[in-house]
């Protein structure tokens, strides 16, 4: 992977039969590292698209904001994928609430790139509600195929909030606007388009083509093996969690559940719990991490819990495999990443039964869902696995085949790639319909400056 450190080097060599397409995550850095600070599920997304989307013959460039001065301004991931960092505002961390006054600034350095690259992307996919209104802007200046994948809906994370954010009302007009001004979302799951229906808008195309997972990277290892490299007991009875530190995942619910695990069963000694992901205590997610650190505490189940910390995902797969089940919380999720890189281990899930959760997981089969937010369900669900040997052994075998049959990057890129195509197809009988519609713009533009 090269980087460049100063602004818009010279670009890689033009191959005349690669058509260029602009992925656009404005805070989900694709080079970011994973588990830090806004780093999470959208910025694997990104990343793993644009290589994938790359290696089926598409020149692919990721544009996200400039977060920290001393970062790259240009990633090379692949010969033909790479991350380009536009600076729009402060170059430093701000929190996704307090990034939409920088949006217009995104755009116009999006459009210098453009001008100094010689380049004017026709299709851009666009990944949350920000990078959503940029395509919308951009849509307005250039004959653009504008394709969306939400994340994450406005309208069921204010249902979850206590503090309503300034931002909010603005939020939910744009997320309505990109649903029925895009050219077509992307829903990572039917229970992701079931919401956009009924909490959205009625207009708009949707099509489901679902998050993957790197199938080469996160498979069945010898579980034993994992553990030994990993420094576990062999006979440990472990419970898995992975993600960010944030009141929505629902850690807490995961740790009060464990709680009354412990109380109950008549092997305590041998139970274990991980919590992998977060950054450092001083970085952003730190206050929630302090937070469940506080319960676990109170609770006095410090002694068989571990805070691991940052995993790369070269390691993921051992903390995945070494696991009897992993637990996945959220309040809600669009699709649930975990869930996948999980099963394609061949670890059972319990989760909660929200969202694209209950697309990913098959309950009875490659693991459980129970409702959200309810410690007792949880804490029975993890029993459940934890005590049934033959039916577990089950479930990790039911749980490879799903994810390898349904959930790979390289055949999310193919049908991807394949409505890419059938967009830009019909993108050429409207450039002269494009060109009408700026005249006309223009003429009453004139007309009205004139009155």
């Amino acid at each position: 992977m090269q980087t460049h450190p100063h602004p818009f080097p010279i670009s890689r060599v033009k191959i005349p039969n690669r058509q260029a397409i602009a992925l656009i995550s404005e805070h989900g850095d694709p080079a970011a590292q994973i588990g830090k600070d806004a780093a999470g599920g959208q910025n694997v997304y990104v990343r793993q698209v644009g290589e994938a989307l790359a290696k089926l013959g598409w020149q692919v460039d990721m544009f996200t904001r400039k977060s920290n001065p001393d970062d790259a301004t240009i990633v090379e991931h692949t010969p033909h994928c790479r991350t380009i960092r536009l600076v729009a505002g402060p170059e430093k961390y701000i929190p996704r609430d307090r990034l939409f006054e920088y949006m217009p600034a995104f755009v116009a350095a999006f459009q210098k790139f453009q001008q100094q690259e010689g380049i004017t992307y026709p299709l851009a996919h666009t990944n949350y509600w920000m990078s959503g209104w940029v395509g919308l802007e951009l849509k307005k200046h250039q004959n653009l195929q504008l394709l969306h994948t939400y994340h994450s809906l406005g309208a069921i994370k204010y249902r979850t909030v206590d503090n309503i954010p300034a931002v909010a009302q603005t939020r939910l007009a744009v997320e309505r606007q990109i649903l029925e001004q895009s050219h077509c979302i992307i829903s990572t799951s039917p229970q992701e388009m079931d919401d956009l229906r009924q909490l959205v808008s009625q207009r708009g195309r949707i099509e489901i083509i679902p998050c993957g997972t790197d199938i080469d990277n996160f498979q069945p290892i010898s579980r034993a093996g994992a553990r030994q490299e990993l420094g576990l007991d062999p006979q440990a009875k472990i419970v898995l969690y992975v993600g960010r530190f944030d009141p929505r995942k629902g850690i807490e619910t995961l740790v009060r559940a464990y709680a009354q695990l412990l109380e109950r069963s008549a092997d305590a000694q041998n139970l274990r719990l991980l919590i992998v992901g977060g950054s450092d205590p001083q970085e952003d997610d730190g206050a929630e991490r302090l937070r469940i650190e506080g319960i676990v505490n109170s609770l006095g189940i410090g002694a068989s819990l571990e805070f691991v910390g940052m995993v790369g995902h070269d390691r993921l797969p051992l903390y995945y495999t070494a696991a009897d089940v992993c637990v996945i919380p959220s309040h809600y999720e669009p699709f649930g990443l975990v869930a996948i890189e999980a099963m394609a281990c061949g670890t059972p899930v319990v989760a909660s039964d929200v969202g694209g959760l209950k697309f990913t997981v098959v309950p009875e089969e490659t693991g459980l869902l129970v409702p959200a937010k309810d410690e007792a369900a949880f804490a029975q669900a993890i029993e459940r696995i934890l005590t049934d040997d033959l039916w577990a052994q089950q479930m990790r075998k039911q749980a490879v085949t799903r994810v390898q049959d349904n959930f790979s990057w390289t055949g999310v890129a193919v049908q991807l790639s394949d409505l890419y195509r059938s967009l830009l197809a019909r993108s050429i009988l409207q450039p002269a319909m494009f060109r009408t519609t700026l005249i006309s713009t223009s003429s009453r533009s004139a007309i009205a400056r004139a009155s």
